[in-house]
């Protein structure tokens, strides 16, 4: 059985503002913005959503495969991610292109402005499942799907995809939101298990949509909305459960905890874990990756992350160790 991570593979450049945002921007100017903002340092790093997820699968023992778009200097990534235990065999490269860049810039209470260059991704929707080259494998082994921000026509493609062929489906639009129409949403959304997003991400999209939280819940059978340090709250048509945040030993960078959030939400899923404790485990997953000053720096063994586990939630461990 498979999990198919798809979404971006980026080469991310890390940069630290050593001030507030909010001290430098003029709200009566922002018709009228031109600004830059000195920082400290910059870090190129391997990222991406897709990349960010498998990188967190693959250490809690799932064997992830990503479906993407590259460009020609992604040979490095590649062996990155093989060493990784991530299977790359369905990332296409393609010619005369860079792999996607983002431009993240995080100033000292961690509020973030980015900018994003596609490059490859933007050939992201000639990839289909229904045509995918394992050896030995349909579409019928996949025991999980992502649909992470990525190219909108793939992630319209691919939804619209794992419906017509029964694969369960996680809908996370990210920063994509504002480039998908209300109807557009609404569509993705249908027949997911999981629609991902953050507090302001779920406003964006109830405002898009004209649509509130129970109406959005006929469409998709969970809403988890994160909040950082406030932890994340799961709604379904239910119930509503708030998960506290676990709490990290130290507060470096908070870039890529959310796809590590998605990460331990696959992995709990698959196990076959009671909802409040998906929640718990996807929490402590991303901390590590907040306590880094990048995404994929992070690392755990599961024997690690049980102790995390019990320090912020107790009872048991809901993973095999």
């Amino acid at each position: 059985m498979s999990i198919i991570i798809t979404g971006s593979l980026a080469y991310d450049h890390i940069l630290q503002f050593p001030g507030h945002f909010e001290e430098h921007i003029l709200p009566e100017n922002l018709t009228n913005l031109s600004i830059s903002f000195l920082v400290d340092n910059m870090k190129k790093m391997r990222g991406g959503c897709a990349s960010n997820i498998a990188y967190s699968l693959s250490m809690l023992g799932k064997k992830p495969t990503i479906m993407a778009t590259a460009g020609e200097d992604f040979c490095d990534f590649d062996v990155w991610l093989k060493s990784r235990g991530v299977d790359t065999s369905l990332i296409d490269i393609v010619e005369g292109d860079f792999t996607a860049c983002c431009f993240i810039t995080t100033d000292r209470k961690n509020n973030q402005i980015t900018g994003f260059y596609a490059g490859a991704m933007a050939k992201a929707h000639r990839l289909s499942f229904k045509n995918l080259k394992f050896k030995n494998v349909d579409y019928k082994g996949i025991e999980m799907a992502i649909i992470s921000p990525n190219d909108p026509e793939a992630m319209k493609k691919y939804c619209n995809e794992c419906r017509e062929l029964g694969i369960p489906f996680i809908f996370d639009p990210g920063h994509n939101i504002p480039r998908l129409s209300g109807e557009e949403l609404l569509e993705c959304m249908k027949g997911s298990v999981y629609t991902v997003i953050n507090n302001y991400e779920l406003t964006m999209i109830m405002k898009r949509t004209g649509k509130n939280e129970q109406e959005l819940l006929e469409l998709t059978e969970t809403i988890i909305a994160t909040s950082g340090a406030q932890g994340s709250i799961i709604k379904t048509k239910g119930k509503t459960i708030e998960i506290k945040s676990a709490k990290p030993t130290r507060i470096s960078d908070p870039t890529g905890s959310g796809d590590a959030y998605r990460a331990g939400l696959i992995a709990g899923h698959l196990e076959g874990l009671p909802i409040d404790e998906i929640g718990k485990l996807a929490s402590v997953v991303a901390v590590y990756v907040v306590e880094q000053d990048a995404p994929a720096q992070h690392n755990f063994t599961l024997e690690q992350l049980k102790q995390r586990y019990l320090e912020n939630y107790g009872g048991n461990f809901p993973l095999k160790v």
